[in-house]
């Protein structure tokens, strides 16, 4: 009865603990949901990877001397990682004051016993509040801003933010406080997945790129590409990563990591970006991640070149004033337009039209149309011309016609068209 009594309570306190870790994955979704939606962290450094061991006179005392653990190990790995040398040299903060500068435990995969808690977790700390620990000197060099332009290859098929991917998100959980580079992260909301396409990663031209970086307030393009190879439906996954900088996608590193099963995706993934966001920050040390200086142009108009263009536009302007103030004909000619009646020797239909459009190309003629149509004799045209009968008779003549002159009108022809009789009225 004891031994079934004691078993009891150990199964009890498995179900009480197994529901508050799943409120914590519960909240662990909801802040990851959050963050796919490329909200900035910032504000936080992050370790991960740490393994623990703990036990317990029950499963929550247990999980609260790992997270105890967790703190201790992350809190000397992040000294570390900042300030250079050993995790031993990091200065021994209480509990207390972990406890005060932690901001969040993350459970990457657990496993809770009666009396026992295995598992690997990350901490993040508060990096306004771990600061004064740390020690920081001198200035930390950062990268221009540099937009993520995420590519996901599954068999043949490429995608970055037409959907929303795996690797994406990866993308999206990666806290970069700590990273020298200054990523920019599109949420892949609104014309994102319209603009940043796998297409545009092997687009050549400059103006689509440079517009696209003014748009997302970056000076670069990092282009980190993963190939995911599945051996089976949940089985081993192989990515193979390569990390890509700059419109003409140069290479600067390249691995390949494995995971058993599917459900390890994640874990692949997320270890798959900091690897590539360390093969950027090792290229940003030696000189080779430098803003591409084919993007680094300005719109605009050259203000020489304007200005001497204002100059010929003057010139032009003055002179066509000139040309129309300058008489085509003399001062009492131009005074006002005068209508005409002129006979024209008409054969044929055909010269009919030539004639029409011949007078009506005379310089001062403002418009020519037959009133009187006589094909095989003579044809009357009312005509607008501005000046008196001699210019107009002088103007058609330059014209080819033969002009003769008669009391208030004029009988054109071709050559040869005339029938000798004098005009009318003559």
């Amino acid at each position: 009865m004891q031994f079934v009594t004691r078993h009891l309570k150990a199964l009890l306190a498995l179900l009480f603990v197994s529901a508050g870790a799943g409120g914590i994955l519960l909240a662990q979704q909801a802040q990851q949901n959050s963050r796919d939606f490329g909200l900035d962290s910032a504000a936080n450094y992050e370790v991960t990877g740490i393994f623990v061991n703990a036990t317990g006179e029950n499963a929550e005392e247990a999980r609260r001397n790992a997270w105890e653990q967790a703190q201790r190990e992350g809190w000397r790995m992040l000294y570390a990682r900042v300030n250079g040398g050993s995790a031993a040299q990091a200065p021994n903060l209480s509990d207390s004051s972990l406890s005060a500068v932690v901001t969040g435990i993350i459970v990457e995969e657990e496993q809770i016993g009666p009396t026992r808690y295995v598992g690997r977790v990350g901490v993040m700390f508060d990096r306004a509040r771990v600061s004064r620990y740390l020690g920081v000197s001198g200035v930390i060099r950062r990268s221009p801003p540099m937009l993520v332009l995420p590519v996901q290859w599954v068999g043949s098929t490429p995608m970055s933010f037409e959907e929303r991917t795996p690797w994406q998100r990866a993308w999206l959980r990666f806290r970069s406080g700590e990273s020298p580079i200054d990523y920019v992260r599109a949420s892949g909301t609104g014309p994102t997945p319209l603009l940043l396409t796998v297409g545009q990663t092997g687009r050549p031209g400059r103006g689509w790129w440079r517009f696209l970086l003014d748009s997302y307030g970056a000076a670069d393009v990092v282009i980190p590409v993963v190939h995911l190879h599945y051996a089976y439906p949940g089985g081993p996954v192989v990515g193979r990563f390569v990390a890509y900088h700059g419109p003409d996608r140069r290479k600067l590193a390249e691995f390949s990591l494995r995971v058993t099963n599917s459900n390890s995706l994640e874990q692949l993934l997320d270890e798959g970006v900091r690897r590539i966001d360390a093969a950027y920050t090792q290229a940003l040390e030696d000189g080779r991640l430098r803003p591409d200086p084919s993007l680094n142009f300005e719109f605009g108009l050259d203000e020489d070149a304007l200005e001497e263009a204002l100059d010929e536009l003057e010139g032009s302007v003055a002179a066509a004033e000139t040309r129309r103030s300058a008489p085509e004909v003399n001062t009492e000619q131009a005074t006002a337009t005068g209508r005409y009646t002129i006979q024209v020797v008409t054969p044929d239909a055909n010269a009919v039209r030539s004639s029409e459009s011949a007078v009506r190309g005379t310089p001062g003629v403002r418009g020519a149309t037959t009133s009187s149509l006589a094909i095989g004799g003579v044809s009357l045209m009312e005509v607008d011309y501005i000046g008196d009968l001699d210019t107009l008779a002088s103007a058609l003549a330059s014209r080819g016609f033969q002009v003769e002159r008669g009391a208030g009108t004029l009988r054109i022809s071709r050559g040869g068209g005339s029938n000798g009789t004098p005009p009318e009225g003559e």
